[in-house]
């Protein structure tokens, strides 16, 4: 885990930053080519279906999602029907996303890094890594060091 003022970088595809903090853009966007970005509010997923809902909308998901954890894990492996080369996520009030239900929180954080894994690892010429998918993470500053705590759960899964 490396640290700096204004963000915790878990993985490369992994950032957890305060409310108002941010990551540098070089981490986050390529040199060229294009970039999707989404959005999310976790305080609108309060479980699993307003999660799925709000990312089959925002990443366009196909029309045979089938509204499950294994189908959002495999959305979120392809997003091929997006014609971008990179993918960002920002997950706004990240402390709130499913925050009453922990087997849901777990599952929906497995996929993220596990979609991230998938898509990682691209060396850009100035010898910066940048993955294809990264997802950043913003919360209150109380909830940082708790995110990061449980997303480093899936370092060595």
């Amino acid at each position: 885990m490396k640290e700096d003022p204004s963000a915790i970088h878990v993985a490369p595809w992994m950032h957890v930053t305060p409310r108002g903090g941010g990551v540098p853009l070089d981490e986050l966007l390529p040199a060229t080519g294009g970039v999707y970005v989404a959005r999310f509010n976790g305080q609108d997923m309060p479980d699993e279906m307003a999660v799925f809902q709000h990312f089959a909308e925002a990443l366009k998901f196909p029309e045979y999602f089938g509204w499950n954890w294994n189908a959002f894990h495999d959305c979120v492996r392809d997003l091929e029907w997006l014609s971008a080369d990179h993918h960002v996520l920002i997950i706004d009030s990240a402390e709130s996303v499913l925050s009453e239900d922990d087997d849901a929180r777990k599952e929906f954080f497995g996929s993220l890094w596990r979609a991230g894994r998938r898509w990682s690892y691209v060396k850009r010429p100035e010898g910066v890594t940048l993955t294809k998918l990264t997802v950043v993470w913003s919360c209150d500053q109380e909830s940082v060091s708790d995110l990061v705590k449980q997303l480093e759960e899936f370092q060595d899964a």
